[in-house]
């Protein structure tokens, strides 16, 4: 079974970066997503980003269009998401979502990371 670990997490303030780190254990396979997701309090989770393990395309949700990047690292079986200009309405736990190739939904979790841009 594969686990996922969130790092990178923090106070930003508006107009500045962070970079969080998803390490896979476990095999991921070549068909398989990854994604990022962020729920902030009293809000519905909310689609960030995602990644094909295969190819590495891309695909963002409309409200980080432009501002966040999604990687990935095949060698360290590691997703990341560096996010720039950040606002407050960023704040949020972000969490790394795996959906696997017989799946059609992500369907492993991490445990998520806070991300807190004061204004």
């Amino acid at each position: 079974q594969v686990q996922l670990v969130e790092s990178g997490g923090g106070l930003v303030q508006a107009g500045g970066s962070l970079r969080l780190s998803c390490a896979a254990s476990g095999r991921i396979f070549s068909g398989s997503r990854m994604g990022w997701f962020r729920q902030a309090p009293g809000k519905e989770r909310e689609f960030v980003a995602g990644i094909r393990w295969n190819d590495g395309s891309t695909y963002y949700g409309d409200s980080v269009q432009g501002r966040f990047t999604i990687s990935r690292d095949n060698a360290k079986n590691t997703v990341y998401l560096q996010m720039n200009s950040l606002k407050p309405e960023d704040t949020a736990v972000y969490s790394c979502a795996l959906r696997r190739v017989t799946s059609t939904s992500y369907d492993v979790w991490g445990q998520g990371t806070q991300v807190t841009v004061s204004s």
